[in-house]
């Protein structure tokens, strides 16, 4: 017969428990102990199964992830780099597409995760009342978007910091006619756009740059929508010299603008992005580099501390590191062109 997690802790002379915690890696066993279990796991024949496991830790070593777009890059770069993590750790992935407000208003109220995930990983940032369920969920929670919120683990960036380095490049460059392409219509909630708005007018404002609304698009975070933006922007009456991007996928869509218009960057307009994604050094895009796949990767190890560490103090807010990059995108502005 097939030896089971008890036959393994009978002849170890632990729990089943421990059992557990010593195959599956985790911590509160000792080496001597653990190397014991194994050797008799080993003798018996005994592989760990998931449902054992789960029986003899009350856990069912699933997390839930939560995305407002799946196909996104920043959201499937940051999920691919948190599965890896979970993974590794014998976890499972339950995943929620969360993009339409209908299916988003389903979730919250009926909840299907209680009960089924050990914690949460949430990539939309909910209102106070979302924010309340997740938390009567009483697993840990964390997220990579937003800033800090009471009951989750937030790692991120400084949008404002990274967005004042782009746009005061530009200024420094000399160019004093500069655009920006916004997410304005992003996830329900979203601030990132906020931030990165307010941080370009407060510096522009710092420069004694007067604001010009023709020189704001929405790009809707894709790069159709960046090119559609920059084709606006184009059509001003006094177009910029240089334009934001607030994402990467927006400033290639501003690229592919300037090509079809038969200009280019930054002969006739320079171009910064933000996010540093894995095409924009082979496009030579200025960009602001964000650690995308490192905020999942972290985000994913600070829930399975939590897991492992149930009456630690939940570490709060993350600031991962930011830098402007600077490639072939961006130049002064040509003498004969407007300023």
């Amino acid at each position: 017969m097939t030896a089971s997690i008890n036959d393994v802790a009978r002849a170890a002379g632990v729990s089943a428990s421990t059992v557990s915690r010593a195959l599956r890696g985790r911590p509160g066993v000792s080496d001597e102990v653990r190397d014991q279990i194994k050797a008799v796991a080993a003798q018996l024949g005994y592989t760990a199964s998931r449902s054992a496991s789960s029986l003899a830790s009350g856990r069912t070593y699933t997390i839930g992830v939560l995305v407002p777009y799946v196909g996104r890059w920043f959201f499937g770069t940051v999920l691919d780099s948190a599965e890896k993590v979970f993974s590794a750790a014998g976890y499972d992935v339950l995943l929620y597409n969360l993009g339409s407000p209908e299916t988003r208003k389903r979730f919250f109220t009926k909840l299907p995760v209680r009960k089924r995930v050990d914690a949460v990983l949430t990539l939309l940032i909910p209102d106070e009342e979302e924010s309340a369920a997740l938390r009567s969920l009483g697993v840990p929670l964390a997220t990579t978007v937003g800033g800090p919120r009471p009951g989750f683990t937030v790692v991120g960036i400084d949008d404002r910091a990274g967005t004042e380095s782009a746009v005061r490049h530009l200024v420094n460059l000399g160019h004093r006619r500069i655009g920006m392409i916004s997410g304005a219509s992003g996830p329900l909630h979203w601030t990132t756009p906020i931030e990165r708005r307010n941080a370009y007018l407060d510096v522009l404002a710092d420069a004694g740059i007067e604001h010009d609304a023709a020189l704001e698009a929405n790009g809707d975070y894709t790069v159709e929508g960046g090119e559609r933006a920059m084709t606006e922007l184009l059509a001003a009456s006094r177009p910029p010299t240089a334009v934001f991007a607030q994402s990467d996928e927006m400033a290639m869509g501003a690229l592919r603008a300037l090509r079809r218009h038969r200009l280019k960057a930054p002969d006739d307009v320079s171009v910064v992005g933000f996010d540093d994604h894995e095409l924009a050094d082979v496009l030579g895009l200025t960009t602001v580099a964000q650690p995308v796949a490192e905020q999942g990767a972290e985000a994913a190890r600070l829930l399975l501390r939590q897991l492992d560490e149930p009456d630690a103090a939940p570490p709060g807010h993350v600031q991962m590191p930011i830098r402007l990059v600077l490639r072939e995108t961006t130049a002064p502005p040509r003498p004969r062109g407007p300023q």
